[in-house]
């Protein structure tokens, strides 16, 4: 029996028809899009899709993920997300993950730009 492999954001839809498509070069629609595909290309080591996909403005020149290879992506919550304007907005998240074993968990509120049609990843803040 064919086993039909989940998107790793938790979205409950095949990897194919989620994420997948964004990794190959679609423009996410929303800003809640773009931050799934991006957890999603963290848990898949999709470095150039991540630079890629982050604000020009804020973008570090590498990610060195390989270096990260001990964190094991564990799954992702939307608390949150909020069309600012046309081109602004933000998606809260929770992201569970375990380095070395021990469980770990990343609170954010993301904020992304829309600019020429596409969704950028700009800055991240703890919410609390």
């Amino acid at each position: 029996m064919h086993t039909v492999k989940l998107c790793p954001c938790e979205s409950k839809k095949p990897y194919s028809v989620c994420c997948e498509p964004y990794h190959n070069g679609i423009a996410a629609p929303t800003a809640e899009a773009l931050m799934r595909s991006r957890y999603t290309a963290f848990a898949l080591g999709l470095e150039e899709y991540l630079l890629q996909t982050w604000h020009p403005e804020t973008r570090p020149s590498t990610l060195n993920l390989a270096e990260d290879a001990a964190t094991k992506w564990l799954g992702l919550q939307v608390k949150n997300t909020a069309n600012i304007s046309e081109k602004k907005a933000t998606v809260e998240f929770v992201a569970r993950y375990k380095i070395a074993g021990k469980a770990e968990r990343l609170h954010e509120l993301s904020e992304f730009e829309r600019i020429e049609g596409r969704w950028y990843y700009l800055v991240g803040s703890d919410p609390r």
